[in-house]
């Protein structure tokens, strides 16, 4: 990894966003020729949402629409070989999401087990993330202790971060997830690996 060129790049995200998941998927694909430093700043798509959460055909869309939608998402993934359950089931993203920020402090590692768990629990599992039960029980195959969870949602800091990366993104005027910004270019949506490897490979020129 040390010998590989460093790339920094940010990227706004949603657990419960698919495209999101599959973005995640494309993205670390990059790690085979850069060492990606990534700053993933979470958003919640549906903070509307409640913990209990509710069939997707609740939410406020056309039925033509997220039909097209589901449509699209499951050729990507069949084309990224990527691993899909219906998606029926949505939910708030906010307890996942401040458990995350708080997991940063325990190191790369530790960090990435629980990012990859909360997308797989969500997009293949179906587990309700938005239970704080389920999320415990997650976070603890990854060996956080009940006091990193504890202090996740209780600890104002957590919050602020979700407050800054909300600010953050409107200053970027990022109006979506994901978007994923490598140094002056933003790429928004379900972006090809092809391009997000030529911006990198721009990147060190």
């Amino acid at each position: 990894m040390a010998n590989l060129p460093e790339i920094q790049v940010t990227v706004y995200s949603d657990y419960i966003c698919p495209f999101c998941y599959v973005g995640h998927h494309r993205l670390m694909k990059l790690r085979d020729t850069y060492d990606l430093k990534i700053n993933w700043c979470f958003l919640e798509i549906h903070p509307e949402n409640s913990a209990e959460g509710k069939p997707v055909t609740e939410l406020d869309y056309s039925s033509e629409f997220w039909n097209e939608l589901m449509k699209n998402l499951k050729q990507v993934a069949r084309e990224e070989n990527i691993p899909l359950a219906e998606h029926t089931f949505t939910t708030n993203s906010r307890d996942a999401s401040l458990l995350s920020e708080a997991s940063k402090q325990l190191g790369r590692d530790i960090f990435y087990q629980l990012h990859e768990k909360l997308f797989s629990a969500f997009f293949v599992d179906k587990k309700n993330i938005g239970d704080r039960n389920v999320l415990r029980e997650i976070a603890k195959e990854c060996g956080i202790n009940d006091s990193v969870i504890d202090a996740a949602w209780t600890e104002i800091k957590y919050q602020q971060r979700l407050q800054e990366n909300l600010n953050n993104a409107k200053q970027h005027k990022i109006k979506s997830v994901p978007s994923f910004i490598f140094g002056e270019r933003r790429l928004t949506g379900v972006v090809d690996e092809a391009i997000m490897r030529k911006v990198a490979a721009d990147l060190c020129d």
